[in-house]
């Protein structure tokens, strides 16, 4: 056993093609045993921990924190070490890339530093791909779950290192609350609010000021010239082919969410259909976000067509019983879309406190990725910040999404004068290939007589 093994990035979850290094537990040289922690990955769904494949030393890493690694491409090379424990020859680990035996990816899915409870794999799973299970990995029928790693002191889950990289926090100076000392994503979160563990504001010792060394100041953009005259500027071109930013690198969600975008542009063949929700009549105040959610259900049962998938090569569709409702999250990190599952059988209370706990996933990035797929049908409430009507994109293999605009107060002729109404703008989105204009017509006017009533 003393010729080097190489580990290869396992599929860290629905066939997704590469994941992001968020941070390196060990370094080249070191020595690590089967199945302890070696990298924490970030993919589009969730950070993931992927445990050493082998016992041994670490003679080389594939990149740094930050950098992008294509599934089954080299992600570290060990040299295994006899005398430690080795996974046997053969043994199923879930995930096979050419030469290297990958071993069950664990998944963070707790924001206060717990475990998740795990969940078993299916038994189908074991001899394919049950590394894409998230929550827990099987392998030989033993289920992993995430733990707090510690790392130079500080107990942390992945997710936790992530965001305290992100908010620019130092995690040795954050008081930890979690159990057994583990840091919490609200630990983080409350650091960084207060400022108290930024990182770099600790004092370091005084170097002597050196000119040669000294930075310079960037170049100050001026509109004149010193010759006093108008600056003149001028596109890159062949014999200048800078540019002032930095291009940056696509990573983790927005990643994925151009792979999306550009897929459902190739596959889909878009319609929309725009109109207003007149809210007149409505007594008291009322959450407009359930409202819709109610409304979309009453629509997906009067016209079932847009409550559905389309298999664009089978030339299929699958009409749903159920609605399932992807609910538009925007983040910094880019878009999610959860789904609010059996919308059709929640009352008001129900939605709004459905609509909270995947939110407050997605803020937490602890949500499954069997959340993050598998609606009918969805729903972009784009008008809290900005625009009355939009073209929402329909992700295969839904065929239909409704975006709702920004409130207004519109004047309305009504017989014998004119009123101020308050209004809701809606643009729906249809896969022309699966539904016709007038199925889309009418479950837009279901949707729209629905949000009119007055409770």
């Amino acid at each position: 056993m003393s010729e080097s093994k190489t580990f290869h990035l396992p599929d860290l979850g629905e066939g997704l093609p590469d994941a992001t290094i968020v941070e390196w537990f060990v370094k080249e040289g070191d020595t690590i045993r089967l199945d302890e922690p070696l990298v924490s990955m970030e993919t589009a769904k969730a950070v993931v921990e992927v445990p050493s494949p082998v016992s041994g030393k670490v003679l080389k890493l594939a990149g740094a924190a930050g950098d992008v690694i294509v599934t089954g491409a080299m992600l570290a090379m060990f040299e295994p070490d006899a005398s430690l424990p080795q996974r046997a020859e053969g043994q199923d680990t879930g995930h096979h890339h050419g030469g290297g035996h990958a071993a069950p990816a664990k998944v963070v899915a707790s924001d206060d530093g717990d475990e998740l409870p795990a969940q078993p794999a299916p038994s189908e799973a074991r001899g394919g791909d049950a590394g894409t299970v998230v929550g827990a990995m099987q392998s030989s029928d033993a289920v992993h779950a995430e733990q707090a790693i510690s790392v130079g002191g500080v107990k942390a889950m992945p997710a936790v290192r992530a965001l305290a990289r992100k908010l620019g926090v130092d995690l040795a100076r954050v008081r930890a609350s979690g159990p057994d000392g583990t840091v919490s994503l609200a630990d983080v979160k409350q650091a960084a609010a207060s400022g108290t563990a930024a990182v770099g504001t600790a004092p370091r010792p005084a170097a002597a000021p050196s000119a040669a060394a000294a930075p310079q100041p960037p170049a100050q953009r001026t509109p004149m010239s010193a010759a006093g005259k108008p600056m003149r500027t001028r596109p890159p071109g062949a014999e200048s082919a800078t540019a002032s930013g930095q291009p940056e690198q696509l990573k983790g969600v927005r990643r994925n969410m151009a792979r999306v975008m550009a897929d459902a542009h190739s596959k889909v063949v878009p319609t929309t259909l725009v109109d207003d929700a007149d809210l007149h009549g409505w007594i008291g105040k009322q959450d407009i976000t359930v409202r819709l959610v109610r409304a979309i259900t009453v629509a997906c049962r009067t016209v079932p067509a847009l409550n559905a998938w389309f298999d664009g090569d089978a030339l299929t569709v699958t009409r749903h019983p159920h609605v399932d409702v992807g609910i538009a999250v925007d983040t910094d990190d880019g878009l999610f879309v959860p789904a609010l599952r059996n919308a059709d059988m929640l009352d008001a209370r129900g939605v709004r406190e459905g609509i909270n706990r995947l939110r407050a996933q997605v803020e937490e990035r602890s949500l499954p990725a069997s959340e993050l797929s598998g609606y009918t049908i969805s729903l972009s409430n784009f008008g809290m910040f900005a625009g009355r009507y939009a073209t929402p994109v329909v992700v295969p293999p839904c065929v239909a999404i409704i975006g709702a605009g920004k409130l207004s107060h519109d004047v309305v002729a009504v017989i014998g004068g004119i009123e101020v109404h308050r209004r809701l703008p809606i643009s729906l989105t249809f896969d022309h290939r699966a539904a016709t204009g007038g199925e889309a017509a009418r479950f837009l006017k279901a949707l729209l007589d629905d949000m009119a009533l007055p409770q």
